[in-house]
């Protein structure tokens, strides 16, 4: 699939920035498949989510893949980029850097709950010139409900050196690929233990927990769409959907079923 870039500077300059008086504003984009927007910074913070569709986002020498249902916070100057996993429709919120939900530039992927989704809806289809009051309550409301969003930890750390690199994007691309790390040293240029070493000192863990990581972070999109867990599982490269289901709980505390809230 072709690799389109996406000009982000056009799109800022084409939409209103939010200002201490009005510190939200909103707008919606299309992006197809593998669209990309290349590494961009703005002064503004930005609380994106989308109405359908899948995209990848990285920040902080992490990335995060963010499905339909959840939503990314991505502070002022914190430089970031964007991939598109599946055709999308995005509700990009600029937030005023002075009314920033969070402290401090760490990024974060919420769950949007039911009175945030309600609130964003009624925002976006507020007129500009009708009740500014009305307009000026919702941004309160919505900035204040935001932090109380449940945090999901699907973060995947990501690497500098070139050779850990190359393999994490490849994992990344093909997370259910079953490649051992010794399998990798052979396909990326360096010995094993070389290897083990980087994961340690530039991920802070270890070769298999990371592949977890991966794994986990690209569930998320396949169950969102519909998919049954067993073959999520066997997609993500695990022997059963009893293993998955385990590695999940392990990681979140609860099943996929009950994290997704999937009917039985």
């Amino acid at each position: 699939m072709p690799i389109e870039i996406v000009d982000h500077t056009r799109f800022d300059l084409q939409h209103e920035p939010p200002t201490a008086a009005r510190p939200i504003t909103m707008s919606g984009r299309d992006l197809k498949a593998a669209a990309v927007l290349a590494p961009h910074v703005h002064s503004w913070g930005q609380f994106t989510y989308a109405l359908r569709g899948v995209m990848r986002a990285d920040a902080n020498h992490s990335s995060w893949i963010v499905p339909w249902q959840r939503a990314i916070w991505i502070p002022a100057g914190v430089v970031h980029s964007v991939t598109v996993l599946e055709n999308t429709h995005l509700r990009p919120m600029r937030v005023y850097a002075g009314r920033a939900p969070f402290a401090g530039n760490e990024c974060k992927i919420l769950e949007l709950s039911p009175l945030l989704r309600e609130l964003l809806t009624a925002l976006e289809q507020h007129e500009r010139d009708a009740a500014p009051q009305r307009e000026h309550l919702l941004m309160e409301m919505i900035l204040d409900e935001i932090p109380r969003c449940a945090v999901r930890p699907v973060r995947v750390p990501l690497p500098a050196d070139k050779r850990l690199k190359a393999l994490c994007d490849a994992l990344i691309a093909e997370p259910g690929a079953g490649l051992t790390l010794a399998g990798w040293a052979g396909q990326v240029g360096a010995s094993e233990r070389t290897l083990a070493r980087l994961f340690e000192r530039e991920l802070g863990m270890g070769f298999t927990q990371w592949r977890q990581q991966v794994r986990l972070a690209h569930a998320a999109p396949l169950i969102a769409r519909g998919m049954p867990l067993s073959q999520v599982a066997a997609e993500l490269g695990y022997a059963s959907q009893a293993a998955f289901s385990a590695m999940f709980k392990k990681t979140f505390g609860c099943s996929p079923t009950s994290f997704f809230g999937l009917q039985q």
